[in-house]
């Protein structure tokens, strides 16, 4: 047997092995990171076989891309790395009429339809639009500290839920032109969507009916409920979120009627290149991409930064001492923290990717977090550099699906942690932190701490 072949065979992992890649269990302790830097260290794609789990139904199998730069070049071919022909989750949809559903959604679109929607809603975020929302970023995040703070000293609280959750429930709220007391159902199905595979989560009911808007109490009446097994219906089906897709068109009737100033009534008045107009059911396709996908993406991020400056006390040092460094810090804590794992393409034809054969019809999953620590890429990648320049990291995405709301996102983070330094003296872990049972997005439920005011 030639030495090259033998050496080949030595060093592919054992289908077993590779389980805690795709098992939603395994995350309950955190990300395998040492499991994936083995494997970027082999190869740049690896096979990974799907077995059936207790909490996972199996499937095909998928080449798992782990270096940042077969990551890159992915993403930055939609023709032959489709979002489309397999849509984007890991996970394949159960059924073609599922597959449908979710190709309605922006996100599973490849050119050029995702072009055409993708330019109507950039076109929708005018500066001045952006400029209002910048300062009313910078309001909530006050807003939110002198709410955990409430006038004490000192004290305790979930930084997750009292501190991360709220600031892009307020943000997507002034970019949806939804009314404020309606913001937790966005927290809810984020809950039930990101989390079905956590059992905390997929009964998430934080929403206050009392509180909401005349629309809100009308969509709430479609609320799925748990069958006789205690099951949910499936969140990433049009039937398992009616109380969302409700919501979201009685929102577009309201603002086709009353058109007002935020993002969305400016989307539903663009027209397109040949004279067409946003539809009612891509509004609301739209609608549950900002609600689910901006909401938890933040959500996490937030408390990732957090507990990325707890656990490099120096660092955290060096940004008090130097707060101008925000915002190198703030991009630190993506490449860090990286809260969505992954995301899935499926071949459109024959190719090779790191010297591996790809077949048409192949699915293929991008490892962000394996490709956020990549040693070609990143120096130290495991250690936490407040002003690491530059840094290339992947946590929005990269090429055409690159995330609309990044420029957003970063300032919300800017926002908290510069409120953060100026009125918290000290802040420390308080007890354990309970992570996402998930495979795709990397989120904390539980994250508590002391703090001490400036």
């Amino acid at each position: 047997m030639p030495l090259c072949l033998d050496l080949e065979i030595n060093l592919k992992p054992d289908a077993k092995s590779l389980e805690p890649i795709y098992d939603p269990a395994q995350y309950d302790a955190g990300v395998p990171f040492d499991l994936l830097a083995r494997l970027r260290a082999q190869n740049a794609v690896v096979w990974v076989d799907e077995h059936t789990l207790e909490h996972w139904p199996g499937g095909k199998g998928f080449w798992l891309v782990l270096r940042h730069a077969e990551v890159v070049h992915v993403l930055k071919k939609p023709r032959l790395f489709s979002s489309a022909l397999g849509a984007t989750q890991m996970m394949d949809p159960a059924t073609g009429a599922d597959l449908d559903y979710v190709r309605k959604m922006m996100l599973n679109m490849d050119p050029p339809e995702h072009t055409r929607l993708r330019r109507l809603l950039m076109n929708s975020f005018t500066s001045r639009a952006i400029a209002k929302i910048e300062t009313a970023i910078r309001g909530h995040a006050r807003a939110i500290f002198d709410r955990v703070l409430d006038g004490q000293s000192e004290g305790e609280c979930d930084f997750s839920r009292d501190i991360a959750a709220d600031m892009p429930l307020l943000t997507l709220a002034d970019i949806l032109g939804m009314p404020q007391e309606d913001r937790y159902l966005m927290y809810d199905w984020a809950n039930r969507v990101i989390g079905f595979q956590d059992p905390e989560y997929k009964f998430s009911n934080a929403f206050d009916q009392e509180r909401g808007s005349a629309i809100a109490r009308e969509a709430m009446r479609l609320r799925p409920q748990a069958d006789e097994h205690g099951d949910m219906p499936n969140p990433r089906t049009r039937d398992g979120m009616p109380d969302l897709y409700r919501y979201a068109h009685l929102l577009a009737e309201e603002k086709r009627r009353r058109p007002a100033d935020d993002v969305m009534s400016i989307l539903l008045a663009q027209v397109d290149e040949e004279g067409g107009q946003v539809s009612i059911e891509e509004f609301e396709n739209m609608f549950w991409l900002f609600a689910v996908a901006g909401n938890e993406t933040l959500r996490n991020g937030i408390p990732g930064g957090m507990l990325a400056l707890l656990e490099h006390p120096q660092a955290f040092a060096r940004l008090r001492a130097k707060p101008e460094l925000l915002p190198l810090a703030v991009d630190e804590m993506l490449r860090w923290w990286t809260p969505v794992l992954v995301f899935r393409r499926t071949a459109a034809e024959d190719t090779e990717l790191g010297d591996r054969r790809i077949r048409a019809g192949d699915k293929v999953v991008v490892s962000f977090v394996s490709a956020n620590r990549d040693e070609r890429v990143f120096d130290d990648p495991d250690d936490f550099v407040i002003d690491r320049t530059p840094n290339p990291h992947l946590a929005f995405g990269h090429g055409p699906h690159f995330c609309l709301g990044a420029h957003l996102a970063r300032v919300q983070m800017q926002a908290i942690f510069g409120e953060l330094l100026e009125r918290l003296g000290h802040i420390e872990a308080a007890g354990e932190v309970s992570y996402l049972r998930s495979n795709f997005q990397r989120g904390m439920k539980v994250f508590p701490v002391k703090w001490r005011k400036a």
